[in-house]
């Protein structure tokens, strides 16, 4: 996002950045958030305050716990071949309901005007995949590094406007070329020209309009990690909350209102800048939609370079105090989109994964990690589909759908015991909590008016009484 006559890498700007946050953000008057690591979570998306809670169309609270799908490597007739059925019978089977798949503009849309019939199969074989499995999918129009004009994925060719300025690939830290002049030139034109901005609703138009009946569709993620273009004199905060403030909240309610004029009833998901990685608070406005998820990503900066999780220098904390702001002044969910680093076997990962699962779970409705697929890298599983070093923190017992108001959830990892306390819904709610339990051998039981009913391996669900206060307890046996 900065353009300077020197090469600003992003880890250098972020590191800047994360300086400045902490000097505006005032510690004193949130100091209720920092909740330690396997404390009640405090009040928020799953204890019902000024954050409220996912909710399905039957009105109960939802968890979501799932992992990013995606192929980035093929596209034209091979798109999205290497997904597979193998990647949502897996997930479900190690307790996830959960999956953000990537699709990508430059896919769907080759040419102005044409967009690929059979791409919308692909997507929605792989809808039925996930439906098959009850895995709720969030459709994520992606972009790296802007599109394919720039050598990644995204924005097509076609609607990427450069005004002739430079562009240097830096295959070695891809991250830093959203800082070229050309990618940031290309953001400008899709914001603010009017012909790319009615393209850009039309495919969202065309994409939402295709599956808005789909069982298995949850919402759309309406752009993956958008960027920006920075202005002379301006540091990267400024130019952040500038870009979302002027930019990116026109966009959101131009793109809600394409969605909402073919499916009234998916969620729309809207991200800030990834700025918010390094605890600054985003500068979106109100997203004019009576169903608008707030969507921020989770990466720390040194940790992505390679760094081990220091958890004296307090990043969790900060994240979590900026990150629940705009969710509280506009009372929207929160689902954190993307989230996990590079080196899970680094000698604090254990800790952080443990802190990390912790604090997603006091403020938000659930997460996405990055990425499932079987091998190194950023990858949850191995070949044979073990989880890797730590990811396996990442399954825990948990309540996907609750039928009345949370009043605490939580797991305590060191004990093995997760506990959810809810008030039930009235007669005319619905009655069935349904709990989700990663592979092992658990005990479910139930206080209250309330029955517990299992349904095989991993899934177990609970009848409670109208009104009923009702404690529901998970142990390991």
């Amino acid at each position: 996002m900065l353009r300077t006559t020197s090469r600003t890498t992003w880890r250098t700007v972020l590191l800047a950045s994360a300086v400045v946050a902490a000097l505006l953000t005032p510690t004193a008057a949130h100091a209720e958030h920092r909740a330690e690591p396997g404390a009640e979570p405090r009040a928020g998306a799953t204890g019902g305050s000024r954050i409220p809670a996912l909710t399905d169309e039957h009105g109960r609270a939802l968890t979501l716990r799932g992992w990013n799908v995606e192929d980035k490597a093929n596209r034209g007739d091979a798109a999205l071949s290497a997904v597979t059925e193998k990647h949502f019978r897996d997930m479900r089977a190690k307790g996830f309901g959960f999956a953000r798949l990537l699709v990508f503009w430059d896919d769907l849309e080759p040419r102005p005007g044409q967009y690929s019939q059979a791409y919308l199969r692909k997507i929605e074989r792989i809808l039925d995949w996930a439906e098959k499995y009850d895995v709720k999918v969030l459709l994520d129009a992606h972009q790296d590094v802007f599109g394919p004009a720039f050598g990644h994925r995204g924005i097509p060719a076609w609607a990427t406007r450069t005004d002739g300025l430079p562009f240097t690939p830096r295959p070695d830290d891809w991250f830093s070329e959203y800082f070229e002049p050309a990618v940031q030139r290309a953001f400008t034109h899709l914001y603010e020209d009017e012909d790319l901005r009615r393209a850009q609703a039309r495919m969202w138009r065309v994409l939402a309009g295709r599956f808005d009946d789909h069982p298995a569709v949850l919402g759309y993620d309406l752009i993956n990690e958008p960027m920006g273009e920075v202005r002379e004199g301006e540091d990267l905060v400024t130019a952040a909350r500038r870009i979302e403030r002027d930019q990116l909240t026109p966009l959101y309610n131009r793109l809600a209102d394409a969605v909402r004029a073919v499916d009234r009833d998916a969620w729309i998901f809207v991200e800030p800048t990834p700025v918010v990685g390094e605890g600054v608070p985003t500068g979106l406005g109100r997203i004019h939609d009576p169903k608008v998820v707030y969507a921020p990503h989770f990466y720390n900066t040194g940790m992505e370079a390679g760094a081990d999780y220091d958890p004296a220098a307090g990043w969790i904390e900060t994240y979590e105090r900026a990150v629940t702001r705009y969710p509280e002044q506009y009372e929207v969910p929160v689902v954190v989109g993307e989230w996990g680093p590079l080196n899970n076997s680094l000698p604090n990962m254990n800790r952080f994964y443990r802190d990390a699962m912790s604090s997603l779970g006091r403020y938000g409705s659930g997460w996405a990690g990055y990425v499932w697929c079987y091998g190194g890298g950023y990858c949850a599983v191995d070949g044979a589909g073990a989880f890797r070093t730590n990811k396996e923190l990442t399954a825990e017992p948990y309540a996907e759908a609750v039928a009345g108001r949370v009043r605490s959830a939580a797991y305590d990892p060191g004990t093995g015991v997760y506990r959810l306390s809810y008030d039930a819904a009235g007669r005319r709610g619905s009655r069935v909590t349904e709990l989700s339990l990663p592979p092992g051998d658990w005990r479910v039981t139930a206080r209250g008016a309330a029955l517990v009913l299992r349904e095989g391996r991993g899934r177990a669900r609970v009848l409670a009484a109208p009104d009923a206060r009702v404690t529901v307890t998970v142990t390991r046996r």
